[in-house]
């Protein structure tokens, strides 16, 4: 039995470019209506469902922001791409808000078109499960799960402000697996590791000779992610110059390698995130406006960690039967009830990734049956860094503790059972950190 033809509803005032995207779409094996006014459009969605809707924003009877409104709320299913005016940002970000699926500009570019078109169309396909989740009942929690349901049925830029350690990269995975784009790839970028020399090649290839050291052609981050999601983490740390670069590969949907003549298009859904304000950063000189209003159509805050105590016990937990997975213990060590009500009485400075370090930490410090408030190993509160430091303290208590496994292997000339007795703890837990910090690797 052949499958039932995928049917989209073009709706605009102009005659030719009606025409334009039907021939367009009948190329793709779709089933096209056609409607020139939002009554002709209203009458048709009355009459039967459409997989997809395209509309122009001025109608000769109102604008497609209506249609948007409409469709989202008696037709939920359907998702709806609006085409703007070339340039029109201001328009492109209020269809965005308004629940648009993505938006398309005039004149309307076929390959672009194409693009959209078959993403919208994977929304009819069911998701794949499993993957990771977003551990927690606390309602802070269970309304950001509903929203990352309700954001991966669109394209819309997302960027998600959050404090170091309250797993922006996980919320972006999420909003990537749960929507069209699954079965694309994922590829996240930390802006700030990327010295600035060497940005504009990371993000959109160069070709080889194009600059001393180019010795072959090089694809970007942009065309990696075809299909997919990029993910910019801290993407406040991006120089100015490749803040203009960055606009324009977002305004034109194409990237132009290095040493390239032409542009090539790109086909890539944009989700940022800082722990920095981008807002301030915008006040005070540091990043383009324009840019800030392309990122940030949709705004997510993931909820830093002491603002949920509630959820430490199951996070906890989550945490140590991992751990005693990858560590190969025996039994789960358990946490003494002393040692939960320290954890829950701690400001996690780091977030989740903090209450991660801290339990791994205590897991190889421990008896391997229990976790006591000792092996926690807490700062107290006057010791506590701020947000801004907490990264950088972790990355130095990182450089610590690979010192001191360092000289004691070299006491022990490389024993790992006598450097593991040296450093007080078990030769399983000494072989899982010397692989963890990357020191077998020296």
């Amino acid at each position: 039995m052949t499958a039932a033809k995928a049917s989209v509803l073009i709706v605009d005032d102009e005659a030719d470019i009606r025409e334009l995207v039907e021939i367009a779409l009948g190329r793709m094996n779709l089933a096209t209506a056609a409607a020139g006014t939002l009554a002709e459009a209203r009458a048709l969605l009355a009459r039967q469902h459409f997989d997809l809707c395209i509309t122009d924003m001025r109608l000769p009877d109102g604008n497609g922001i209506e249609l948007v409104g409409e469709i989202q709320s008696r037709h939920p299913q359907t998702p709806v791409a609006v085409i703007t005016a070339y340039g029109n940002t201001e328009a492109a970000v209020e269809s965005l808000k308004a629940g648009a699926f993505d938006f398309v500009s005039k004149p309307v570019d076929i390959e672009i078109l194409r693009k959209l078109v078959d993403t919208a169309l994977r929304l009819r396909v069911e998701v794949p499960g499993g993957g990771p989740a977003l551990l927690g009942e606390h309602e802070s929690i269970r309304q950001l799960r509903g929203l990352i349901e309700r954001l991966a049925r669109s394209q819309a830029p997302v960027h998600i402000a959050g404090e170091s350690g309250t797993g922006k990269e996980l919320v972006a995975k999420l909003i990537h697996q749960k929507g069209p784009r699954a079965t694309g790839p994922f590829v996240p970028v930390n802006c700030g590791a990327i010295p600035s020399e060497l940005m504009e090649s990371e993000f959109f290839g160069h070709l080889k000779g194009s600059f001393t050291g180019a010795h072959r052609d090089k694809t970007g981050l942009f065309q990696a992610a075809e299909n997919g999601t990029l993910f910019l983490d801290e993407v406040a740390d991006l120089p100015a110059h490749m803040q203009v670069k960055l606009l324009r590969a977002l305004q034109e949907r194409a990237v132009r390698p290095v040493g390239a003549e032409s542009e090539t298009v790109v086909n890539v859904r944009v989700i940022s995130a800082t722990h920095k304000n981008l807002g301030d950063l915008v006040a005070g000189g540091h990043f383009r406006q324009d840019l800030y209003y392309r990122l940030n159509v949709i705004e997510v805050h993931a909820p830093p960690l002491r603002a949920r105590v509630s959820d430490i016990p199951a996070l906890a937990q989550f945490v140590l039967t991992k751990l005693a997975r990858d560590l190969g213990l025996p039994r789960l060590p358990a946490l003494d009830p002393a040692a939960l009500a320290a954890l829950q009485n701690y400001a996690f400075p780091g977030n989740v990734r903090e209450l991660e370090n801290i339990l791994e930490r205590a897991a190889t410090l421990s008896d391997g049956e229990h976790i006591t408030i000792a092996d926690l190993q807490l700062r107290p509160h006057s010791a506590m860094p701020s947000t801004q430091s907490a990264s950088a303290l972790g990355e130095q208590m990182e450089e610590i503790e690979k010192q001191a496994i360092r000289e004691a292997l070299q006491k022990t000339r490389y024993n790992k059972t006598r450097a593991a007795e040296l450093l007080g703890m078990s030769f399983r837990a000494l072989r899982y950190r010397i692989k963890k910090l990357g020191i077998d690797n020296e």
